[in-house]
């Protein structure tokens, strides 16, 4: 009676907040669509990120240090970075002459990516436009570092977030991924384009499978003498349905193109890294960072952060980000998502809690 009390209480909470948002959401899209003339359209932002990292050491370095010495180390500060704009308008004329008397090699330059992955790969869309503006710009001396996190979704939705990325793959720029949570199944075949892949401790890596699952009502619309009739042509234009009666072929030939995605699957991991041993790896479990290492699934074990700080000494840093403005609409439909995912994990933590895996 408890479970059924919590279900229902569930349930009312997100109808209650589901009717507020549609009553607001109705009213805001009647009143912009008047104006609406078309979608609008995105921009790149780019965010260098090597004077972020020096702003961060310098207000450190004067944090900690006394007061008594706190003029002084401004001075050497200022006199630092006076020398190293000197340093950089010499660079800058040796380029602009290099092509008559001077080979100079430019500073190399990492460009940093984030691909937050949900079911339908919606990031891909920003992600294309990254990676054109990139590829106008690098070579193989720059490197592109994509920030990963995704539990999987559609084949054909990261499949083609695969294949954008294999677009640097072809231009010979080298791309490094970082897991810091989760990269499995869709997010797994993203990530293993990449030239090297480095993973958190306990990242969740792996996931080589192909899943489908679908409801049939077909008995409770007997039930109630509902009939339901769909015509189709072509032998396997379906094979299961929500609503017909599935029949044995139907159930054979759907396993049949399960099987069939996850050879495709298998296919285009060992491709891009041969190391790992195809077959014990694609049975659909997880591993742990540290686990999928010793699998091969990965090529390090690191934090993006410290990846990151490290490029930061050595190379350029920029941050690229396609960012497309968000209508009030679309911001308040987002927050009320984000209000109901809140309270469906809630409910579902409390209703597993003697299940669950705890530290």
């Amino acid at each position: 009676m408890e479970f059924l009390f919590e279900y229902g209480l569930f349930f009312a909470k997100v109808a209650t907040i589901l009717a507020a948002f549609v009553v607001v959401v109705g009213v805001i899209v009647s009143a912009s669509q008047r104006n609406k003339i078309g979608a609008e359209k995105g921009h790149l932002e780019i965010t260098p990120l090597n004077p972020q990292f020096e702003d961060l050491k310098e207000t450190m370095l004067l944090a900690t240090t006394d007061e008594a010495h706190q003029k002084a180390e401004q001075k050497k500060l200022h006199k630092a970075k006076k020398k190293q704009i000197a340093a950089d308008k010499k660079t800058a004329k040796q380029v602009s002459t290099s092509l008559e008397n001077t080979e100079v090699q430019a500073k190399s330059k990492v460009f940093v990516l984030n691909f937050n992955g949900n079911i339908s790969a919606e990031a891909v869309e920003h992600l294309r436009e990254e990676i054109t503006a990139i590829l106008t710009l690098a070579s193989s001396n720059d490197e592109v570092l994509l920030k990963l996190e995704s539990p999987g979704g559609m084949v054909h939705s990261y499949g083609l977030a695969s294949s954008q990325l294999d677009r640097l793959r072809k231009k010979n720029v080298p791309l490094t991924v970082c897991v810091d949570k989760v990269a499995a199944s869709g997010g797994y075949m993203m990530a293993c384009v990449a030239d090297k892949i480095l993973a958190a401790p306990f990242a969740i890596i792996g996931s080589i499978g192909v899943v489908a699952q679908i409801p049939n009502f077909n008995k409770l619309l007997k039930k109630h003498d509902v009939e339901f009739e769909m015509m189709t042509a072509g032998e396997h234009k379906r094979t299961l349905t929500m609503f017909g009666e599935n029949t044995d072929k139907g159930r054979e030939k759907f396993a049949e193109e399960l099987e069939e995605t996850h050879q495709l699957f298998k296919d285009y991991v060992s491709e891009r890294r041969p190391q790992v041993d195809i077959d014990k790896i694609a049975t659909g479990e997880i591993w742990f960072g540290s686990r999928a290492l010793a699998m091969s699934l990965v090529d390090g074990i690191q934090t993006s952060d410290e990846y990151l700080v490290s490029r930061i000494e050595q190379a350029d840093v920029f941050e690229i980000a396609y960012v497309v403005k968000k209508t009030l609409h679309q911001r308040l439909g987002l927050a009320a998502e984000e209000s109901a995912d809140r309270l469906l994990v809630r409910w579902w933590s409390r209703l597993t809690q003697d299940s669950n895996r705890r530290l």
